[in-house]
């Protein structure tokens, strides 16, 4: 139980990664505060989070207005009576493209979501973590963040400045005991997109990779870490989760 008394509110965790963080947070004992786009989606999850005998409620929040971001951390302050923990994890906005053919509407949509959301959810979940005598935020990066990627214009921006974000408010809010760190996930196996992978490109990837590919319960396994007291000497870094590709992708594309 290392999350034992730890109010965690998790962005996009109504499915993916966030879905997976989510419940693995509940059943190492956090409060679970859940979060996204889907209603039907988010009861479920929190339906069986307290089937499974943790504690969870669904709030619904637009991340793309600022006066949402701060009504989902009073909310959720209301409801559990703190905040502790925050996973930044949603992503969203319009479409991607290269820096000459995206439009300045999905350009800024995409930096709503996927950024000023970030920082508008930080600054209202700081000063209850504050009050509640401790905090541990763990931001979602990418590798699109230190690796150019086509077509992906805004989103390397949007996770360039996460990760710049990350160090300042790790600085910044050390003395107050607020910790600061992401993490960055690799290829990580998708029970949709990767439902009938075939054995050509299962092997591609494997071959890009220094261990194994993977799954969304090695990225809930890592947040679970930056967010518990058992990381309460680390804050300001990103933590790669990608099997080694960061180090070795570029030297086994051939």
């Amino acid at each position: 139980m290392r999350m034992r008394d730890e109010i965690a509110l998790i962005t996009g965790s109504t499915s993916g990664l966030g879905k997976e963080i989510a419940r693995l947070f509940a059943a190492e004992g956090a409060r679970v505060a859940v979060s996204g786009r889907s209603a039907e989606r988010g009861e479920a999850l929190v339906k069986q989070i307290r089937e499974q005998g943790g504690d969870g409620a669904f709030f619904a929040a637009d991340l793309s207005e600022p006066a949402s971001c701060d009504g989902l951390v009073r909310d959720v302050d209301a409801h559990f009576g703190g905040l502790t923990v925050l996973i930044n994890n949603a992503v969203g906005g319009g479409r991607d493209a290269r820096i000459t053919e995206i439009s300045i509407e999905d350009w800024e949509s995409r930096l709503r979501v996927n950024l000023t959301a970030v920082a508008w959810l930080c600054r209202a979940s700081i000063p209850v973590m504050i009050r509640s005598g401790h905090g541990s935020i763990v931001n979602v990066s990418s590798r699109a963040a230190e690796r150019g990627t086509p077509n992906l214009s805004s989103y390397a921006a949007c996770k360039g400045g996460m990760n710049a974000l990350t160090r300042s408010i790790a600085i910044d809010y050390a003395k107050q005991g607020i910790r600061c760190n992401s993490i960055t996930p690799g290829y990580i196996l998708h029970e949709v997109r990767d439902a009938e992978l075939d054995p050509a490109r299962r092997a591609r990837l494997e071959g890009q990779h220094l261990t194994r590919l993977a799954t969304a319960n090695d990225v809930a396994l890592s947040c679970l870490y930056l967010a518990s007291r058992e990381s309460e000497v680390i804050t300001g870094i990103d933590l790669p989760v990608s099997g080694g590709s960061t180090t070795a992708r570029a030297l086994t594309l051939g």
